[in-house]
């Protein structure tokens, strides 16, 4: 692994379920876990169906992106249940995909909760399609997984090397804490 291989790490922002019909995500570039290069925005709706498009057109239009080598995601989710999918994203952006997430996804908790969105049929087969997740033990914990489009061993070397102060690898932990500064005016809490 590259020490600074160029890595998008996203997140949302808070957005009000009941008022809100975008949400802000964010793309953090950095040089492996110490150094960021740019920041970058998009918005999707909440619930909806474009965030796997919205965020490939913000990664592909980067001046940043002939540098990228693999985009990682809080969560497969953003602004709600507007699910990304890791093939598609993949596919649009040619980087491999790997979404983190601090605690293991309750299957079941996720279906009954779905149900209720427009759409929740394809979203779900999504949700299902990017596997079952894996974990993997960093410095500081467990961070569980799923990925596509590089092998099972270098996505956790990848999130090994950049879970360095948190058990969320960098890119992520940082594009959560602008996210958050952004909509909230201030972070709160652990992505």
């Amino acid at each position: 692994m590259k020490p600074e291989i160029r890595i998008i790490g996203i997140d949302d922002g808070y957005f009000d379920k009941k008022k809100d019909k975008e949400c802000l995500v964010v793309g953090v570039v950095m040089r492996g876990y110490k150094q960021i290069d740019a920041v970058l925005s998009t918005k999707v709706t909440v619930d909806g169906d474009d965030a796997t498009e919205k965020i490939a057109e913000m990664i592909n239009k980067s001046r940043q992106k002939p540098q990228l080598r693999v985009i990682m995601i809080n969560g497969i989710t953003v602004g709600g249940f507007n699910v990304i999918d890791i093939e598609e994203l993949y596919k649009l952006t040619g980087l491999p995909v790997i979404v983190v997430t601090r605690n293991k996804p309750n299957f079941d908790e996720i279906y009954r909760a779905i149900q209720n969105v427009p759409n929740w049929e394809e979203k779900w087969r999504k949700i299902r399609k990017a596997g079952e997740p894996q974990k993997v033990l960093v410095k500081n914990g467990i961070v569980w997984y799923q990925y596509y489009g590089w092998p099972k061993e270098k996505v956790e070397e990848l999130i090994r090397y950049t879970a360095v102060y948190s058990v969320i690898p960098e890119p992520v932990r940082v594009a959560h804490l602008i996210a958050e500064g952004i909509t909230l005016g201030e972070s709160h809490g652990k992505p």
